[in-house]
């Protein structure tokens, strides 16, 4: 029987626990599979600092240099540096990782020429179903002439290339605190930030995929604890935190407090729309903040509001040929960056903006941060489909209240508004929730939640 790669290929990416789910056999085949689907004559492939990457990573080039195609191979590398090896070689890429999962998994994010995106109707489905048949049938033959295998170095031009699209020239000196969470920023950020006036220090640099300090995932709180309490105790102007594969920054305020990654992309957005002559549309999904769509407007923008995930953002940004797109996840994704997500050109704009002008963080943010949020609450159900009915039923005919359906169920009225989303691999429903002030926030989220858990 060929294998089931379902819990393997997820809708994005590939991603599992090593040697449980997958190896180095079938990177091999995987290897082979991606450049049969993309027909490429020649790819990029790059790793993080998992214990498995490296193995992972030359196992699948020996696929795809066994079907005839020449590999470069750039080693050690953040996601957002394979995608600007992607975008500057014009070749599809092989990033292996699994960003902030525990040590036992790793991944591959997968992209074509341009940093393009490879998911699940885009190619990943077709690559898993070779692979699937390939277990069965046994690999596949081999082409008359084997591609090669070279090495090459990009983080220089990866830095040059990010440093070029933010003026920071004539920033202040500021004082950072950056923790990398043992992942990859601790072998970008020293390039990147080299020879600008900060004063970096640095917490868990050392490459470490066993993630010995803390989980590199900054979306939860628990992780955000070390970085806030090193901002206070050495009086710095921000903090700035990585995920495991650096394409997603998280930022505190000089006293510590995060900073609404909604507040950071309409900051972004507000600097590319300045950069852009006052105009452009930007990109934002369904469960960012309301301040995002009305700081766009106020600076010239067009807002266009999608669902959540990096193809769909990806897909829009091609469509409507936007300046910038931002996720409540902390991906920020720019045009200049061939449409792909980079947490570290977002990082360079916060510290330009803080660097540009004489005040602190948390007053500068102010202006982008206008309403109260419940962040991201997660609750197993028995039944999403009954339980999104339900929430529908007991708001839907009300005076004021709007519904829509882009991404799970929307309400909105003139004071709050709340989304609540299925996931695609787990039996939860997620709820955002946002209003003008707290105690509304407050009486809304556990209404929902009330109906979400009954």
């Amino acid at each position: 029987m060929a294998a089931d790669l379902s819990q393997l290929v997820k809708a994005y990416d590939v991603r599992g626990v090593v040697p449980d789910q997958w190896d180095e056999t079938l990177a091999e085949l995987f290897g082979a599979a991606f450049v049969q689907v993309v027909d490429a004559s020649a790819i990029v492939i790059g790793h993080d600092m998992r214990p498995s990457s490296p193995g992972l990573s030359r196992a699948f080039a020996r696929g795809a240099a066994a079907q005839g195609v020449d590999v470069t191979e750039i080693g050690l590398c953040s996601t957002d540096q394979l995608y600007y090896a992607s975008g500057a070689l014009n070749l599809p890429g092989a990033m292996f990782t699994a960003s902030h999962n525990p040590a036992q998994y790793n991944g591959i994010k997968l992209c074509r020429a341009g940093a393009a995106p490879v998911g699940q109707d885009t190619g990943l489905t077709q690559i898993r179903e070779l692979v699937e048949s390939w277990t069965d049938t046994g690999a596949p033959a081999p082409a008359a002439t084997q591609g090669t295998i070279t090495r090459r170095d990009t983080l220089d031009d990866y830095a040059a290339h990010l440093r070029g699209l933010v003026d920071l020239t004539s920033i202040r000196p500021l004082k950072v605190v950056v923790d990398a969470g043992n992942g990859m920023g601790g072998h970008t950020v020293p390039t990147v930030f080299a020879g600008l006036p900060l004063d970096l220090v640095p917490m868990y640099f050392e490459l470490d995929g066993t993630f010995p300090n803390h989980e590199a995932n900054p979306l939860d709180p628990a992780n955000l604890v070390d970085l806030q309490k090193r901002v206070r105790e050495e009086s710095a102007d921000l903090g700035i935190a990585f995920d495991g594969d650096a394409d997603r920054c998280f930022v505190v305020d000089e006293h510590g407090d995060p900073v609404s990654p909604s507040a950071i992309t309409a900051l972004v957005a507000a600097r590319e729309l300045a950069r852009n002559g006052g105009a452009g549309v930007i990109i934002h999904n369904l469960i960012t903040s309301w301040s995002v769509p009305e700081v766009v407007k106020e600076n010239g923008g067009t807002p266009v509001r999608t669902r959540v995930g990096h193809s769909f953002i990806k897909a829009e940004m091609a469509k409507s040929g936007a300046i910038f797109g931002g996720e409540h996840s902390a991906h920020y994704y720019f045009k200049d960056f061939w449409n792909a997500d980079t947490g570290m050109l977002a990082a360079l704009h916060v510290l330009a903006a803080l660097g540009g002008q004489e005040g602190p963080l948390s007053a500068l943010v102010a202006s982008y941060d206008r309403y109260t949020g419940s962040g991201e609450i997660n609750s197993t159900v028995a039944d999403q489909t009954d339980r999104l009915a339900a929430i529908r039923s007991a708001y839907e005919g009300q005076e004021g209240v709007t519904l829509d359906n882009l991404d799970g169920l929307t309400i909105t009225t003139a004071d709050w508004w709340f989304n609540v989303r299925p996931s695609n691999t787990e039996p939860l429903l997620r709820l955002n929730a946002e209003a003008r002030d707290e105690a509304t926030m407050t009486k809304v989220r556990d209404e929902v939640l009330a109906i979400i858990r009954a």
